[in-house]
């Protein structure tokens, strides 16, 4: 039997909180959804913020959160369905489009780019 940790989750958008054990060797995300709480997802593989929550206190670990920059990660943003919890954890949901704009800027994908960067027209 693994090690288990208190998750408390403050799910911003509809101002409401639950409170769950998981346990240490399994993604959080899913251990949530096998105790009935539903959390917004996409990939399920690090690579999207749509699972993103801000880790008010507490230690996890997301080894492949490929979706999230270092910097971000050291400001205290997560994902869920990758993340293990290593301590008791009180997180927040993010909405999904203001993490994405933290991670690759405003001017990401408006208007015409080159590398991510906007470029005039000729």
């Amino acid at each position: 039997m693994s090690k288990t940790h208190k998750i408390t989750v403050n799910y911003r958008q509809i101002d409401k909180t639950e409170t769950f054990t998981v346990p240490e060797d399994e993604y959080i995300l899913r251990s949530l959804e096998q105790q009935g709480f539903e959390i917004p997802f996409s990939c399920r593989n690090g690579a999207c913020t749509t699972c993103a929550v801000r880790v008010k206190s507490g230690d996890l670990e997301q080894k492949y959160a490929m979706g999230l920059s270092p910097d971000l990660q050291r400001q205290g943003y997560a994902l869920m369905c990758v993340s293990h919890a290593k301590s008791d954890l009180v997180v927040e949901t993010q909405d999904e489009d203001e993490v994405y704009e933290l991670q690759f800027g405003r001017n990401f994908g408006k208007g015409k780019t080159r590398f991510g960067f906007p470029i005039e027209d000729d």
